[in-house]
Protein backbone atom coordinates (compact mmCIF):
# COMPACT_ATOMS: atom_id res chain seq x y z
CA UNK A 1 0.00 0.00 0.00
CA UNK A 2 2.24 3.02 -1.34
CA UNK A 3 1.43 6.50 -0.30
CA UNK A 4 -1.47 7.31 -2.19
CA UNK A 5 -2.54 10.89 -0.97
CA UNK A 6 -1.96 12.96 -4.09
CA UNK A 7 -4.09 10.81 -6.01
CA UNK A 8 -6.85 10.51 -3.82
CA UNK A 9 -7.27 7.14 -2.75
CA UNK A 10 -5.79 4.38 -0.74
CA UNK A 11 -4.24 1.35 -3.46
CA UNK A 12 -3.33 -2.21 -3.12
CA UNK A 13 -0.91 -3.96 -5.10
CA UNK A 14 0.04 -7.43 -5.32
CA UNK A 15 4.17 -8.63 -5.73
CA UNK A 16 4.32 -10.36 -9.39
CA UNK A 17 8.08 -10.86 -8.36
CA UNK A 18 8.65 -10.37 -4.82
CA UNK A 19 10.24 -7.31 -4.14
CA UNK A 20 10.60 -5.44 -6.91
CA UNK A 21 7.68 -5.85 -9.74
CA UNK A 22 4.35 -5.18 -8.42
CA UNK A 23 0.69 -4.99 -10.35
CA UNK A 24 -2.21 -3.33 -9.19
CA UNK A 25 -4.95 -5.06 -7.91
CA UNK A 26 -7.54 -2.68 -6.65
CA UNK A 27 -9.09 0.75 -4.58
CA UNK A 28 -8.87 -0.30 -1.15
CA UNK A 29 -10.53 3.08 0.17
CA UNK A 30 -10.97 6.36 -1.72
CA UNK A 31 -9.41 8.55 0.61
CA UNK A 32 -6.34 10.39 0.42
CA UNK A 33 -5.14 8.84 3.48
CA UNK A 34 -1.51 9.34 4.52
CA UNK A 35 0.65 6.77 6.07
CA UNK A 36 -1.93 3.89 6.21
CA UNK A 37 -0.91 0.36 7.55
CA UNK A 38 -2.63 -3.03 8.02
CA UNK A 39 -2.92 -5.65 10.70
CA UNK A 40 -5.01 -8.58 10.72
CA UNK A 41 -6.58 -8.09 15.30
CA UNK A 42 -9.00 -9.34 17.05
CA UNK A 43 -10.35 -11.58 14.09
CA UNK A 44 -10.41 -8.24 11.88
CA UNK A 45 -8.38 -6.65 9.67
CA UNK A 46 -7.74 -2.55 10.35
CA UNK A 47 -6.14 0.00 8.74
CA UNK A 48 -4.84 2.77 10.26
CA UNK A 49 -4.03 6.09 8.75
CA UNK A 50 -4.41 9.86 8.69
CA UNK A 51 -6.55 12.15 6.01
CA UNK A 52 -5.59 15.48 6.61
CA UNK A 53 -8.21 16.68 4.44
CA UNK A 54 -10.80 15.79 6.78
CA UNK A 55 -12.81 19.02 7.86
CA UNK A 56 -11.07 20.45 10.82
CA UNK A 57 -7.96 17.57 10.47
CA UNK A 58 -5.00 18.89 12.38
CA UNK A 59 -1.84 18.23 10.36
CA UNK A 60 0.04 15.29 11.24
CA UNK A 61 -2.11 15.38 14.80
CA UNK A 62 -5.29 13.73 13.26
CA UNK A 63 -5.95 9.43 13.38
CA UNK A 64 -8.72 7.24 11.78
CA UNK A 65 -9.29 3.30 12.00
CA UNK A 66 -10.88 1.48 9.02
CA UNK A 67 -11.94 -1.86 9.60
CA UNK A 68 -13.27 -5.08 7.42
CA UNK A 69 -13.38 -8.93 7.48
CA UNK A 70 -10.86 -8.95 4.65
CA UNK A 71 -8.11 -7.30 3.18
CA UNK A 72 -9.71 -6.62 0.19
CA UNK A 73 -12.37 -4.74 2.02
CA UNK A 74 -15.06 -3.33 1.64
CA UNK A 75 -13.46 -1.23 4.50
CA UNK A 76 -15.54 0.74 6.75
CA UNK A 77 -15.30 3.42 9.06
CA UNK A 78 -14.70 3.35 13.19
CA UNK A 79 -17.59 4.64 14.55
CA UNK A 80 -15.13 6.86 16.85
CA UNK A 81 -12.91 8.55 13.53
CA UNK A 82 -11.00 10.56 13.95
CA UNK A 83 -9.52 8.88 16.82
CA UNK A 84 -6.84 11.40 17.58
CA UNK A 85 -7.46 15.02 16.23
CA UNK A 86 -4.90 17.06 17.87
CA UNK A 87 -1.31 17.80 18.85
CA UNK A 88 0.96 17.19 15.91
CA UNK A 89 3.05 15.82 18.94
CA UNK A 90 1.14 13.51 20.60
CA UNK A 91 2.42 10.68 17.69
CA UNK A 92 -0.92 10.30 15.77
CA UNK A 93 0.28 10.32 12.75
CA UNK A 94 1.87 6.39 12.11
CA UNK A 95 5.40 6.09 12.25
CA UNK A 96 5.60 2.32 10.72
CA UNK A 97 3.10 -0.83 10.79
CA UNK A 98 1.85 -1.89 14.22
CA UNK A 99 2.93 -5.59 15.35
CA UNK A 100 1.32 -7.99 17.88
CA UNK A 101 3.60 -8.92 20.90
CA UNK A 102 2.54 -11.08 23.24
CA UNK A 103 -0.92 -11.22 22.04
CA UNK A 104 -0.90 -7.76 22.39
CA UNK A 105 -1.54 -4.86 19.75
CA UNK A 106 1.36 -1.86 19.48
CA UNK A 107 1.35 0.84 17.51
CA UNK A 108 4.33 2.77 16.44
CA UNK A 109 3.31 6.74 16.13
CA UNK A 110 5.10 9.85 15.03
CA UNK A 111 5.96 13.05 17.04
CA UNK A 112 5.82 15.89 14.54
CA UNK A 113 5.85 18.74 17.11
CA UNK A 114 9.61 20.46 15.82
CA UNK A 115 9.38 19.05 12.62
CA UNK A 116 7.96 15.99 10.39
CA UNK A 117 9.03 12.98 11.80
CA UNK A 118 11.05 13.97 15.04
CA UNK A 119 11.25 11.21 16.83
CA UNK A 120 8.65 7.61 17.62
CA UNK A 121 6.56 6.81 19.81
CA UNK A 122 5.40 3.70 20.66
CA UNK A 123 1.64 3.47 22.30
CA UNK A 124 -0.32 -0.13 23.38
CA UNK A 125 -3.56 -0.31 22.08
CA UNK A 126 -5.44 -1.62 24.97
CA UNK A 127 -9.10 -1.66 23.42
CA UNK A 128 -10.08 -1.77 19.56
CA UNK A 129 -13.50 -3.04 18.43
CA UNK A 130 -15.61 -1.47 16.06
CA UNK A 131 -17.08 1.35 18.18
CA UNK A 132 -14.17 1.78 20.57
CA UNK A 133 -10.41 2.57 20.81
CA UNK A 134 -7.92 3.31 23.44
CA UNK A 135 -3.92 2.94 23.51
CA UNK A 136 -1.55 4.01 25.95
CA UNK A 137 2.23 5.05 25.60
CA UNK A 138 4.85 2.84 26.74
CA UNK A 139 8.63 3.41 26.38
CA UNK A 140 9.87 2.72 23.04
CA UNK A 141 13.05 0.95 24.52
CA UNK A 142 16.19 2.40 22.73
CA UNK A 143 18.23 4.37 23.49
CA UNK A 144 19.18 7.89 21.68
CA UNK A 145 22.65 8.96 20.83
CA UNK A 146 24.40 11.44 22.52
CA UNK A 147 26.57 12.30 19.07
CA UNK A 148 23.41 14.97 18.52
CA UNK A 149 23.32 16.68 14.70
CA UNK A 150 26.52 13.97 13.95
CA UNK A 151 24.12 11.08 14.49
CA UNK A 152 22.62 9.31 11.79
CA UNK A 153 19.43 9.92 13.10
CA UNK A 154 20.22 12.88 15.48
CA UNK A 155 17.07 15.09 14.64
CA UNK A 156 14.75 12.57 13.02
CA UNK A 157 13.48 9.33 13.19
CA UNK A 158 10.27 8.87 11.80
CA UNK A 159 9.83 4.83 10.67
CA UNK A 160 10.18 1.76 12.58
CA UNK A 161 9.24 -1.16 11.15
CA UNK A 162 9.38 -4.46 13.47
CA UNK A 163 9.11 -8.32 12.47
CA UNK A 164 9.42 -11.49 14.69
CA UNK A 165 11.72 -13.68 13.48
CA UNK A 166 11.49 -17.72 13.43
CA UNK A 167 14.51 -17.86 15.86
CA UNK A 168 11.85 -15.75 18.21
CA UNK A 169 14.51 -12.95 18.43
CA UNK A 170 13.22 -9.61 17.01
CA UNK A 171 14.79 -7.15 14.31
CA UNK A 172 13.87 -3.94 13.50
CA UNK A 173 14.46 -1.28 10.61
CA UNK A 174 13.97 2.90 11.21
CA UNK A 175 14.65 5.39 9.23
CA UNK A 176 16.64 8.43 10.06
CA UNK A 177 17.85 12.01 9.47
CA UNK A 178 19.99 14.79 10.31
CA UNK A 179 18.55 17.20 9.24
CA UNK A 180 14.73 18.73 9.37
CA UNK A 181 12.09 18.36 7.25
CA UNK A 182 12.19 21.15 4.42
CA UNK A 183 16.20 22.33 5.69
CA UNK A 184 17.15 23.22 2.26
CA UNK A 185 13.91 25.81 1.22
CA UNK A 186 14.18 26.69 4.72
CA UNK A 187 17.88 27.57 4.03
CA UNK A 188 17.03 29.17 0.61
CA UNK A 189 14.58 31.82 2.14
CA UNK A 190 16.58 32.98 4.85
CA UNK A 191 19.66 33.07 2.56
CA UNK A 192 17.56 35.28 0.12
CA UNK A 193 15.81 37.39 3.41
CA UNK A 194 19.42 38.03 4.25
CA UNK A 195 20.75 39.62 0.98
CA UNK A 196 17.77 41.59 0.59
CA UNK A 197 17.54 42.96 3.99
CA UNK A 198 21.79 43.33 3.15
CA UNK A 199 20.81 45.32 -0.17
CA UNK A 200 18.18 47.78 1.87
CA UNK A 201 21.20 48.51 4.77
CA UNK A 202 23.57 49.21 1.67
CA UNK A 203 21.00 51.73 0.25
CA UNK A 204 20.34 53.16 3.45
CA UNK A 205 23.81 54.02 3.87
CA UNK A 206 24.11 55.27 0.78
CA UNK A 207 21.41 57.74 1.29
CA UNK A 208 23.20 58.79 4.81
CA UNK A 209 26.21 59.19 2.95
CA UNK A 210 25.00 61.23 0.12
CA UNK A 211 26.25 58.80 -2.58
CA UNK A 212 22.55 57.60 -3.41
CA UNK A 213 19.81 60.88 -4.39
CA UNK A 214 16.96 59.20 -4.49
CA UNK A 215 15.58 55.29 -4.64
CA UNK A 216 14.08 55.00 -7.46
CA UNK A 217 14.84 57.59 -10.40
CA UNK A 218 11.47 58.71 -11.71
CA UNK A 219 11.97 61.35 -14.11
CA UNK A 220 14.77 58.96 -16.12
CA UNK A 221 11.83 56.55 -16.08
CA UNK A 222 9.52 58.41 -17.39
CA UNK A 223 12.18 60.01 -20.24
CA UNK A 224 13.13 56.45 -21.76
CA UNK A 225 11.19 55.43 -24.85
CA UNK A 226 11.08 52.34 -26.67
CA UNK A 227 11.86 52.70 -30.24
CA UNK A 228 9.22 50.40 -32.31
CA UNK A 229 11.80 49.70 -35.48
CA UNK A 230 8.70 49.12 -38.00
CA UNK A 231 7.03 52.60 -37.29
CA UNK A 232 9.88 55.07 -36.10
CA UNK A 233 7.69 56.29 -33.22
CA UNK A 234 8.87 56.46 -29.44
CA UNK A 235 5.71 54.58 -27.41
CA UNK A 236 6.18 56.26 -23.58
CA UNK A 237 6.15 53.46 -20.78
CA UNK A 238 2.54 53.25 -18.83
CA UNK A 239 3.37 54.35 -15.33
CA UNK A 240 0.22 54.37 -13.25
CA UNK A 241 -0.34 57.36 -10.97
CA UNK A 242 -0.76 54.92 -7.94
CA UNK A 243 2.77 53.42 -8.48
CA UNK A 244 4.03 57.14 -9.07
CA UNK A 245 2.75 58.03 -5.94
CA UNK A 246 4.50 55.59 -3.67
CA UNK A 247 7.58 55.74 -5.46
CA UNK A 248 7.58 60.04 -5.00
CA UNK A 249 6.90 59.30 -1.22
CA UNK A 250 10.17 57.09 -1.17
CA UNK A 251 11.64 59.39 -2.29
CA UNK A 252 11.04 62.26 -0.28
CA UNK A 253 11.38 59.83 2.37
CA UNK A 254 14.93 59.40 1.78
CA UNK A 255 15.62 62.94 1.20
CA UNK A 256 14.53 63.23 4.76
CA UNK A 257 16.59 60.50 6.20
CA UNK A 258 19.10 62.50 4.83
CA UNK A 259 18.48 65.85 5.56
CA UNK A 260 17.76 64.94 9.54
CA UNK A 261 20.50 62.49 10.00
CA UNK A 262 24.52 64.86 10.19
CA UNK A 263 27.47 62.54 9.83
CA UNK A 264 29.17 64.60 12.18
CA UNK A 265 27.31 63.95 15.23
CA UNK A 266 26.73 60.94 17.60
CA UNK A 267 23.82 59.85 15.95
CA UNK A 268 25.15 60.17 12.68
CA UNK A 269 28.03 57.80 12.95
CA UNK A 270 26.05 55.79 15.67
CA UNK A 271 23.69 54.71 12.88
CA UNK A 272 26.58 54.39 10.26
CA UNK A 273 28.29 51.71 13.42
CA UNK A 274 24.43 49.48 13.73
CA UNK A 275 24.29 49.66 9.68
CA UNK A 276 27.63 48.40 9.46
CA UNK A 277 27.13 45.50 12.24
CA UNK A 278 23.60 44.64 11.05
CA UNK A 279 25.11 43.80 7.67
CA UNK A 280 28.26 41.53 8.39
CA UNK A 281 25.59 39.93 10.42
CA UNK A 282 23.34 39.71 7.04
CA UNK A 283 26.69 38.70 5.14
CA UNK A 284 27.19 35.59 7.50
CA UNK A 285 24.10 34.63 7.80
CA UNK A 286 23.52 34.55 3.84
CA UNK A 287 26.54 32.92 3.20
CA UNK A 288 25.80 30.25 5.91
CA UNK A 289 22.61 29.69 4.42
CA UNK A 290 23.55 29.12 0.74
CA UNK A 291 27.17 27.52 1.43
CA UNK A 292 27.26 26.31 5.19
CA UNK A 293 25.17 23.46 4.50
CA UNK A 294 22.88 22.25 6.93
CA UNK A 295 24.99 22.05 9.96
CA UNK A 296 26.11 18.49 10.52
CA UNK A 297 28.95 17.16 9.64
CA UNK A 298 28.28 13.84 8.06
CA UNK A 299 30.35 10.56 7.15
CA UNK A 300 31.45 10.19 3.74
CA UNK A 301 30.25 7.22 2.03
CA UNK A 302 32.45 4.76 -0.38
CA UNK A 303 30.01 3.51 -3.05
CA UNK A 304 27.23 3.63 -1.13
CA UNK A 305 28.78 2.08 2.09
CA UNK A 306 29.89 3.56 5.75
CA UNK A 307 31.90 2.13 7.91
CA UNK A 308 33.70 3.13 11.77
CA UNK A 309 36.81 3.56 13.51
CA UNK A 310 38.64 3.88 16.62
CA UNK A 311 40.18 6.82 17.80
CA UNK A 312 43.06 6.52 19.84
CA UNK A 313 45.40 9.02 22.49
CA UNK A 314 48.18 8.91 25.01
CA UNK A 315 48.32 11.03 27.95
CA UNK A 316 48.40 10.76 32.08
CA UNK A 317 47.62 12.96 34.14
CA UNK A 318 48.57 16.46 34.10
CA UNK A 319 46.87 16.63 30.95
CA UNK A 320 43.27 15.20 32.38
CA UNK A 321 41.49 18.22 31.69
CA UNK A 322 43.01 18.49 27.49
CA UNK A 323 41.43 14.80 28.06
CA UNK A 324 38.36 15.69 29.00
CA UNK A 325 37.84 17.97 26.35
CA UNK A 326 38.99 15.75 23.98
CA UNK A 327 36.66 13.16 24.37
CA UNK A 328 33.63 15.73 24.62
CA UNK A 329 33.92 16.59 21.49
CA UNK A 330 35.39 13.75 19.24
CA UNK A 331 33.02 10.97 20.65
CA UNK A 332 30.52 13.29 18.90
CA UNK A 333 32.11 12.52 15.58
CA UNK A 334 29.49 10.95 12.90
CA UNK A 335 32.27 7.71 12.63
CA UNK A 336 33.92 7.16 16.02
CA UNK A 337 33.03 4.10 17.41
CA UNK A 338 35.13 3.89 20.50
CA UNK A 339 38.40 5.89 21.90
CA UNK A 340 41.38 4.43 23.61
CA UNK A 341 43.43 6.22 25.64
CA UNK A 342 47.14 4.76 26.74
CA UNK A 343 47.48 5.87 30.10
CA UNK A 344 51.26 6.43 30.68
CA UNK A 345 51.81 7.88 34.44
CA UNK A 346 49.68 8.85 37.29
CA UNK A 347 46.38 7.62 38.58
CA UNK A 348 43.63 6.48 35.64
CA UNK A 349 40.97 8.08 35.41
CA UNK A 350 37.49 6.55 35.46
CA UNK A 351 35.53 6.15 31.61
CA UNK A 352 32.26 5.66 33.46
CA UNK A 353 32.28 8.75 35.74
CA UNK A 354 34.96 11.17 34.41
CA UNK A 355 33.92 11.26 30.92
CA UNK A 356 31.21 13.24 28.93
CA UNK A 357 31.51 10.77 25.30
CA UNK A 358 28.92 9.76 23.19
CA UNK A 359 30.76 6.14 22.67
CA UNK A 360 32.72 3.98 24.79
CA UNK A 361 35.99 5.11 26.19
CA UNK A 362 38.56 2.55 27.58
CA UNK A 363 41.52 3.11 29.33
CA UNK A 364 44.60 1.06 29.04
CA UNK A 365 47.30 1.57 32.06
CA UNK A 366 50.85 0.56 30.95
CA UNK A 367 53.46 0.24 33.49
CA UNK A 368 56.05 1.83 31.43
CA UNK A 369 55.86 5.64 30.08
CA UNK A 370 56.56 4.90 26.68
CA UNK A 371 55.74 6.29 23.55
CA UNK A 372 55.83 2.77 21.60
CA UNK A 373 52.30 2.80 23.48
CA UNK A 374 51.20 4.37 20.99
CA UNK A 375 51.47 1.52 18.39
CA UNK A 376 51.16 -1.22 20.92
CA UNK A 377 48.59 -4.17 19.70
CA UNK A 378 45.53 -4.46 21.41
CA UNK A 379 42.47 -6.52 21.46
CA UNK A 380 40.66 -3.89 22.58
CA UNK A 381 40.68 -2.27 19.42
CA UNK A 382 37.88 -3.84 17.31
CA UNK A 383 38.44 -1.89 14.01
CA UNK A 384 41.12 -2.00 11.63
CA UNK A 385 41.03 1.91 11.10
CA UNK A 386 42.67 3.90 13.71
CA UNK A 387 42.73 7.32 14.21
CA UNK A 388 46.06 8.46 16.34
CA UNK A 389 45.77 11.99 17.84
CA UNK A 390 47.39 13.45 20.09
CA UNK A 391 45.37 14.79 22.99
CA UNK A 392 45.67 18.38 22.64
CA UNK A 393 44.47 18.74 19.03
CA UNK A 394 41.78 20.19 18.49
CA UNK A 395 39.91 19.63 14.56
CA UNK A 396 36.45 19.83 12.88
CA UNK A 397 34.57 16.35 12.60
CA UNK A 398 34.58 16.81 9.05
CA UNK A 399 38.40 17.13 8.74
CA UNK A 400 38.22 13.50 10.38
CA UNK A 401 35.41 12.37 8.07
CA UNK A 402 37.47 13.58 4.91
CA UNK A 403 40.82 11.57 6.41
CA UNK A 404 38.76 8.50 6.78
CA UNK A 405 37.09 8.61 3.22
CA UNK A 406 41.09 8.81 2.08
CA UNK A 407 42.02 6.01 4.08
CA UNK A 408 39.64 4.08 3.42
CA UNK A 409 40.59 3.88 -0.79
CA UNK A 410 44.22 3.42 0.70
CA UNK A 411 44.34 1.60 3.91
CA UNK A 412 48.16 0.48 3.31
CA UNK A 413 48.83 4.10 3.82
CA UNK A 414 49.49 6.72 6.60
CA UNK A 415 46.66 9.36 6.17
CA UNK A 416 46.80 12.51 8.15
CA UNK A 417 47.04 16.44 8.49
CA UNK A 418 50.74 17.30 9.26
CA UNK A 419 53.01 16.54 6.31
CA UNK A 420 56.51 16.67 6.74
CA UNK A 421 59.67 17.10 3.68
CA UNK A 422 62.61 15.49 5.43
CA UNK A 423 65.51 15.83 3.10
CA UNK A 424 69.40 16.30 2.47
CA UNK A 425 72.60 14.33 3.11
CA UNK A 426 72.78 13.95 6.00
CA UNK A 427 69.15 14.42 6.58
CA UNK A 428 67.19 16.87 8.28
CA UNK A 429 64.09 17.49 10.24
CA UNK A 430 62.00 20.66 9.49
CA UNK A 431 59.39 21.82 10.37
CA UNK A 432 55.83 22.63 7.41
CA UNK A 433 56.72 25.60 5.87
CA UNK A 434 59.78 23.97 4.60
CA UNK A 435 57.54 21.73 2.83
CA UNK A 436 54.70 24.32 2.08
CA UNK A 437 58.30 25.66 -0.12
CA UNK A 438 59.46 22.61 -1.58
CA UNK A 439 55.78 21.59 -2.64
CA UNK A 440 55.88 18.52 -1.57
CA UNK A 441 56.12 15.97 1.61
CA UNK A 442 57.83 12.77 2.34
CA UNK A 443 56.17 12.03 6.12
CA UNK A 444 52.82 12.43 8.06
CA UNK A 445 53.21 12.55 11.70
CA UNK A 446 51.24 10.27 13.46
CA UNK A 447 50.31 12.70 16.10
CA UNK A 448 47.00 13.31 13.90
CA UNK A 449 46.56 10.16 11.22
CA UNK A 450 44.98 7.15 10.33
CA UNK A 451 46.76 3.89 9.89
CA UNK A 452 45.59 0.45 9.76
CA UNK A 453 45.87 -1.27 13.26
CA UNK A 454 46.49 -4.87 11.84
CA UNK A 455 49.41 -3.74 9.32
CA UNK A 456 51.18 -1.09 11.18
CA UNK A 457 51.25 -1.98 14.59
CA UNK A 458 52.25 -5.55 13.72
CA UNK A 459 55.10 -3.96 11.94
CA UNK A 460 56.08 -1.77 14.33
CA UNK A 461 56.64 -4.13 16.88
CA UNK A 462 58.38 -6.92 14.85
CA UNK A 463 61.83 -7.71 15.92
CA UNK A 464 63.65 -5.92 13.01
CA UNK A 465 62.22 -2.72 14.88
CA UNK A 466 63.57 -3.60 18.31
CA UNK A 467 66.79 -0.67 17.85
CA UNK A 468 64.08 1.97 16.63
CA UNK A 469 62.08 1.60 19.41
CA UNK A 470 64.99 1.55 21.84
CA UNK A 471 66.19 4.88 20.28
CA UNK A 472 62.65 6.39 20.59
CA UNK A 473 62.80 5.44 24.57
CA UNK A 474 66.24 6.80 24.64
CA UNK A 475 65.55 9.81 23.63
CA UNK A 476 61.66 10.26 24.45
CA UNK A 477 60.92 11.01 20.84
CA UNK A 478 60.45 9.93 17.06
CA UNK A 479 57.81 7.36 17.21
CA UNK A 480 55.93 9.14 14.59
CA UNK A 481 59.40 9.20 12.47
CA UNK A 482 60.22 5.44 13.13
CA UNK A 483 56.47 4.71 11.78
CA UNK A 484 56.78 6.14 8.57
CA UNK A 485 60.48 4.47 8.27
CA UNK A 486 59.03 1.32 8.56
CA UNK A 487 55.97 1.47 6.61
CA UNK A 488 57.99 3.09 3.65
CA UNK A 489 60.43 0.38 4.32
CA UNK A 490 57.98 -2.38 3.49
CA UNK A 491 56.81 -1.47 0.37
CA UNK A 492 57.73 0.00 -2.90
CA UNK A 493 54.55 2.07 -2.97
CA UNK A 494 53.20 5.30 -1.42
CA UNK A 495 52.64 5.08 2.37
CA UNK A 496 51.67 8.64 3.19
CA UNK A 497 48.64 11.08 1.91
CA UNK A 498 47.92 14.20 3.35
CA UNK A 499 44.50 15.82 4.22
CA UNK A 500 44.64 19.67 4.71
CA UNK A 501 42.52 20.23 7.73
CA UNK A 502 40.29 23.34 7.45
CA UNK A 503 41.43 24.24 11.25
CA UNK A 504 43.31 22.83 13.61
CA UNK A 505 43.78 24.59 17.23
CA UNK A 506 46.78 23.17 19.27
CA UNK A 507 45.99 23.41 23.11
CA UNK A 508 49.57 22.47 24.45
CA UNK A 509 49.92 26.57 24.09
CA UNK A 510 47.82 26.98 27.04
CA UNK A 511 49.31 24.23 28.93
CA UNK A 512 53.07 23.37 30.79
CA UNK A 513 53.07 19.92 29.91
CA UNK A 514 53.73 19.75 26.43
CA UNK A 515 56.50 17.04 25.05
CA UNK A 516 58.13 19.61 22.43
CA UNK A 517 58.06 23.09 24.04
CA UNK A 518 61.62 23.19 23.69
CA UNK A 519 61.29 23.36 19.59
CA UNK A 520 65.03 23.58 19.21
CA UNK A 521 66.12 20.79 21.53
CA UNK A 522 62.85 18.96 19.99
CA UNK A 523 64.16 19.24 16.30
CA UNK A 524 67.46 18.34 17.48
CA UNK A 525 66.13 14.68 18.64
CA UNK A 526 64.14 14.63 15.61
CA UNK A 527 67.21 15.12 12.90
CA UNK A 528 69.48 12.67 15.12
CA UNK A 529 66.46 9.98 14.98
CA UNK A 530 66.52 10.64 11.11
CA UNK A 531 69.78 9.95 10.89
CA UNK A 532 69.92 6.71 13.05
CA UNK A 533 66.70 5.44 10.95
CA UNK A 534 68.42 5.96 7.95
CA UNK A 535 71.24 3.67 9.29
CA UNK A 536 69.16 1.08 10.68
CA UNK A 537 67.62 0.43 7.51
CA UNK A 538 70.41 1.06 5.12
CA UNK A 539 69.04 4.23 3.53
CA UNK A 540 66.40 7.12 3.45
CA UNK A 541 63.16 5.03 2.37
CA UNK A 542 60.73 8.46 2.28
CA UNK A 543 59.75 9.13 -1.17
CA UNK A 544 58.31 13.00 -1.88
CA UNK A 545 55.19 13.42 -2.98
CA UNK A 546 53.39 16.51 -4.38
CA UNK A 547 50.63 19.21 -2.88
CA UNK A 548 47.59 19.06 -4.75
CA UNK A 549 47.44 16.51 -6.66
CA UNK A 550 44.20 14.81 -5.64
CA UNK A 551 41.22 15.67 -7.33
CA UNK A 552 39.16 16.65 -4.75
CA UNK A 553 41.76 19.26 -3.72
CA UNK A 554 41.85 18.11 -0.31
CA UNK A 555 45.46 17.57 0.04
CA UNK A 556 46.37 21.81 -0.95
Amino acid sequence: MPEGSEKGDLRLYRASNFPLEWTFERVLIKRPLVDAVMVQYNGDFWILASDFHRFGAQKNGELEAWFSSSPFGPWKQHKGNPLHNGDPGSGARNGGRPFVFNGELYRVGQDCAKTYGHKIRLFHVKNLTRSKFHEVEVPLGSQESKKGRNAWNGLRNHHLDALKLPSGDWIAVMDGDRVPSGDINTRFLLGTASLLGLVLIILLVGIILGVVRCVFPLSKCLSMGKRHDSQSVWVQPQVTSTVNRVLSRLNRGSSAIKGRVKLNSFAGISLLVICFALGLVLVCIGVQSFFGGNGAEEPYPIEGQYSQFTMLTMTYDARLWNLKMYIKHYSRCASVREIIVVWNKGEAPNPETDFDSAVPVHIRVEEKNSLNNRFKPDPQIKTRAVFELDDDILMTCDDLERAFKAWRKHPERIVGFYPRLNDGSPPKYRNERYARAKNGYNMILTGAAFVDSELAFSKYWSEDTDQGRALVDELFNCEDILLNFVMANSTTDRVVEYIHPAWAIDTSKLSSSALSRDTKVHYMKRTSCLRKFSELYRGFPLKKWEFGSRTDLWDF
